[in-house]
Order: structure tokens, then C-alpha cells, then sequence
């Protein structure tokens, strides 16, 4: 059994997401694979990362892309073996870097043992899912798919099951006792194999209380019955205390539809439930609550997002990106004109705020979305559900298509480019996804060759970061600054750190605090009459 120390090593962390599809491919077969992983850690090292985060390498068909798991004790034989897991596990231990799985528990694959025993009759198994009886000709309730759809779908008998996300993935029941114990002893698996924690995957929305039909609207009709429970939260606490508390974990939740009250109960130290928790609210910034539907980004919304949830919560966790999010410097940013210069902003401001920085594969070179020119050329079931739901809206082909391109999943999934080579450096065989032609200068070996490059200026802002007492343990304030320019201050006992971060196209003039600038994505360092340059970032430090 691991120590049963309460120390919080991952308060000072600085964690790497891995897409490992994606990633490196070891084996030429065109998808990347643990092997392909532990081939990069001295990557990871140099760079400076504290953790990986792992999404899912566990057995499943794929049909999304591993967050629909057939079996949580195996490897899918995609990325290799459990001796391939093992490996990586140790080896990255050497190197002083911690893994964190992916733990998708709200659901299961249709494949999985469980719900294929409870499709032949099994009545143990069918308890371990919701199966219900249809009311008259219609579904058991009017709950609606985060995949766009009904939640319900019937089986070959005539009744239904409940899937919160596609039909090939059927919700657990929370309500049983027996899954409890099942999940328990998964965790345990893992975390006796090495694995510092996990990221449990929509953990929010598990516990469903109650089947009730729900208040009609445009999405998701029915969340009232399962957005974060009292259920739920009695599940968190019981999994921290009887697993999660007797070893060193990291434990952060994706919550989705989270308000900084909702974050604060997940997440407080003091009800011993999560470590940290993924809100989303910053990354609505531009739809009008779809993220199908744009609107035009405005500074103004992010900064303020921001400061709401950095005032909020004691450690938030911090992302710009993500396996389920565009790229940031699309996001966020401008991939023309000041491409290089706003992913470095990017880079600067996540690093800068309170809590724990996530960066993600790929963007700590300036990865941007995908070059797609049609539908065909994506994988991601969720756009292709999407698709459907806009064809039953009567959207043309053309408008469809330009929703889907510039939201979908794939745009973050592409495979990292190493080098510019015909493929990236990813394989030597056919790419599972197709590979952004923009390789040929945003790539990996490029950048660790010219002193100037987004990848350098992570590492050096991550160096900045871990030798900075206020950036490790400070405390947040914003400082008044016009609407899209976002200046806070960092300040510990000892230091005080004044960031500046220009999020427009344009010259602003701005209030110089401090007394002289410690770190900046511009060469030069002088004041220059207060004004930042088009995102411009500076930390400027002030003595105490």
C-alpha cells in the first residue's frame, strides 16, 4: 500500500496533456502509442513538465477515440501492451515526471463485459446501467445527448438505455452499490501500479437522482436531474476517503456547467472531495452558449472569465486547450500577422496565473487548428452527430460545414509535428488524422534551433515560473487596465510581480508599474512610452 502522506505536490505542478493517438508513432501503423511516449519523455523533461496527464490507453473500440472504455484493467493493443504502460509509468518516474490517467466513469463502451451481460439477461449487470421500459411509443423520458439527440436507445428487446453521450456509451448506474465497488478496485489497480491520480472525466454529472422528465430547452433537457448532486458529492467524498486519501494523488475533475459556487464545493480542501476542477466558462467565450454557434471573441469576455474564476477558487486549474477544445492561438489569439507572438502571449498568461498550469500537445509549439477542407476528412464522432441534429435543422451543406470545421474536436487532434518532414515526424506510415501542412515551420525541431521560437519561450517561462515565489504561491490581484488589456499582479512575501498582457491587434496605451521588466516576448525591454505592442506580454517586477 502507498504512504498515506497528505503532501500536496502537485500544488506547485506544471501539467503536460498527452492525446496519445496523436502524439509519436513508434511502430509506423499511423497512431501514436505509449512506446511513441516514452520516446519523447526527455522531451518532456527539457521542456520542464512536472506531470503527464494521459488521456485514455485503456481497451476500447475507438468509437470515441477511447472515452468509451471495453475494459479499464487492459490496454488498448493500439498503443501497446501493459508492459508498454508499466515501462512508461517507471520510466517517467526516473525522470521525476508523475502520470495521471484518465478516468472515464461515467459511462462504459457497449463492448464492455457488463453491458453485454446485461443485454443477454443478466439482471446482476443490468443494474449496472439504466434500462427502461418506454412510456406509450415514445422514450422513457425527454432527456437530451450532449451529442446532439435523444439520451435513449433502444435495445433488441424493446426497451431502452440511458446514454448521456453516443449509443455506444451507456451510462452507469451510481445508485448500485456493486459499481461503486467495481470502480474502487479500478482505482486501485492503477494507482498500486504507480499512476500519481487521474482526471475524471465529465465527474460532475454521474449520480442521477432521479429519471424525471426535464424542463424543455434548446440542449441538454434534463440536466437539473444530474448536474452535480448531492449524490455525487456523497460519491467524492467516499472515493477520497476510502482510496484516494491513502496514497499521493492528484485528483481533478472535468465539470461541466460549473459556476465558481458549484467549483468551490467540488473542490474545497476542506470537504475532501476534488483536488481541482476544469470550468469551461472561459472557453464559451465566443458562442452564444453552443459552441457551435460564434459569435465574435472580444477580449473584454476572457479577461473578465478570468479574474472571476482566479478570485474564486483557492487552486484553479488552469487551461487554454485541450483534446476537446480548439486550438488556443485560433481561440484566443490571431494565426496570421501575430501568430507567434499571441501564442507566446498564450503561453505567458497561463503561466502567470494562480494554480495549476495545464498545456497540451502541441501547444507549446503554436499548433493551430486543423487545415480540414471537408467533413470527410474528420474522425470525430461528435461532429458527425452534430451533423446530423444541423441537417434536422435544415441547415445547408455549406453552412454545416463551416460550423463544424472551425469547432470540431479534430482541429486540437491532429499529430504534434516534430519535424517537417512529409509526416511531421508523427510515423512512417499513414496518419490516423490528417497532418496540418503548416508542419513545414510550425514543428518541433524547427524551434529548438532558433533561441527566439514559441517552444523556447515555454521553457523559459516555465524556468521563470519555478524559480518565481510569486508565481509559485502568490496571491492574484487585477489591476484596473483598459477592458481587453489584462494586467494582475502576483505577489508573495517577498516578490511582486506585475503581468501585462496585450490580448488585441492593436498599440495600448497602458499604467507602468514596478521598476524594472523581468520577463517579455519582445526582445527589447525599455518602457517605450507605456504602450504594449499587439499582444505584447510582460512581467515587470516591483520592489516590496
Amino acid at each position: 500500500m502507498a504512504s498515506t502522506s497528505t503532501k500536496k505536490w502537485w500544488k506547485n505542478a506544471i501539467v503536460y496533456q498527452i492525446y496519445p493517438r496523436s502524439f509519436c508513432d513508434s511502430n509506423g501503423d499511423g497512431i501514436g502509442d505509449i512506446s511513441g511516449i516514452i520516446s519523447k519523455l526527455h522531451y518532456l523533461k527539457e521542456l520542464g513538465i512536472d506531470a503527464i496527464w494521459l488521456s485514455p490507453v485503456y481497451r476500447s473500440p475507438g468509437y470515441d477515440n477511447g472515452y468509451d472504455i471495453s475494459d479499464y484493467k487492459d490496454i488498448n493493443p493500439e498503443f501497446g501492451t501493459m508492459e508498454d504502460m508499466e515501462r512508461l509509468i517507471s520510466r517517467a518516474k526516473r525522470l521525476g515526471i508523475k502520470i495521471i490517467m484518465d478516468l472515464v466513469i461515467n459511462h462504459t463502451s457497449d463492448e464492455h463485459e457488463w453491458f453485454q451481460k446485461a443485454l443477454a439477461g443478466d439482471d446482476k449487470y443490468r443494474d449496472y446501467y439504466y434500462f427502461r421500459e418506454g412510456v406509450g411509443s415514445s422514450y422513457p423520458n425527454n432527456w437530451g445527448s450532449f451529442f446532439g439527440g435523444r439520451a435513449w436507445s433502444k435495445t433488441e428487446k424493446g426497451d431502452y438505455y440511458l446514454h448521456l453521450f453516443s449509443k455506444k456509451q451507456p451510462d452507469l448506474n451510481w445508485q448500485n452499490p456493486e459499481v461503486f465497488d467495481e470502480i474502487t478496485d479500478i482505482m486501485r489497480f492503477w494507482l498500486d501500479k504507480g499512476v500519481a491520480g487521474f482526471r475524471c472525466d465529465v465527474i460532475n454529472i454521474i449520480y442521477k437522482e432521479s429519471l424525471e422528465n426535464g424542463k424543455k430547452r434548446f440542449a441538454l433537457t434534463g440536466k437539473e436531474h444530474y448536474l452535480n448532486t448531492d449524490g455525487c458529492h456523497e460519491l467524492l467524498k467516499r472515493f477520497n476517503e476510502e482510496v484516494w486519501s491513502k496514497y499521493k494523488t492528484f485528483i481533478v475533475g472535468e465539470t461541466v456547467f460549473v459556476t465558481p459556487d458549484d467549483a468551490k464545493l467540488l473542490s474545497d480542501e476542506n470537504r475532501k472531495e476534488l483536488d481541482a476542477v476544469f470550468f469551461f466558462e472561459h472557453m464559451d467565450v465566443d458562442n452564444y452558449g453552443i459552441k457551435w454557434f460564434k459569435k465574435g471573441f472580444k477580449p473584454s469576455r476572457l479577461i473578465k472569465i478570468l479574474d472571476k474564476w482566479q478570485t474564486a477558487l483557492e487552486v484553479p486549474a488552469n487551461y487554454l486547450e485541450n483534446h476537446d477544445q480548439i486550438r488556443s492561438v485560433n481561440h484566443f489569439g490571431n494565426v496570421g500577422k501575430y501568430w507567434e507572438k499571441s501564442a507566446k502571449l498564450l503561453c505567458g498568461l497561463n503561466l502567470s496565473l494562480r494554480g495549476v498550469p495545464f498545456i497540451y500537445e502541441g501547444e507549446e509549439i503554436g499548433m493551430t487548428n486543423g487545415d480540414f477542407k471537408g467533413l470527410r476528412e474528420l474522425k470525430d464522432i461528435e461532429s458527425y452527430n452534430i451533423n446530423q441534429s444541423l441537417k434536422k435543422m435544415l441547415l445547408v451543406h455549406s453552412i454545416r460545414r463551416k460550423l463544424i470545421l472551425q469547432t470540431t474536436r479534430d482541429n486540437a487532434r491532429t499529430p504534434v509535428q516534430w519535424d517537417a518532414s512529409d509526416n511531421a515526424g508523427f510515423t512512417t506510415g499513414i496518419p490516423w488524422l490528417k497532418i496540418n501542412a503548416n508542419k513545414s515551420f510550425i514543428n518541433v525541431e524547427t524551434e529548438l534551433r532558433d533561441d527566439n521560437s514559441i517552444l523556447n519561450f515555454y521553457k523559459s517561462m516555465i524556468e521563470f515560473r519555478k524559480n518565481s515565489e510569486a508565481l509559485q504561491d502568490g496571491n492574484y490581484r487585477r489591476v484596473a487596465s483598459p477592458s481587453d488589456v489584462y494586467i494582475f499582479t502576483r505577489e508573495s512575501t517577498h516578490e511582486r510581480l506585475y503581468i501585462y498582457c496585450n490580448l488585441t491587434n492593436f498599440n495600448k496605451a497602458v499604467e507602468f508599474y514596478g521598476d524594472n521588466i523581468a520577463f517579455s516576448n519582445y526582445e527589447e525591454s525599455e518602457r517605450e512610452n507605456f504602450f504594449l505592442k499587439p499582444y505584447e506580454f510582460r512581467v515587470v517586477v516591483s520592489n516590496i
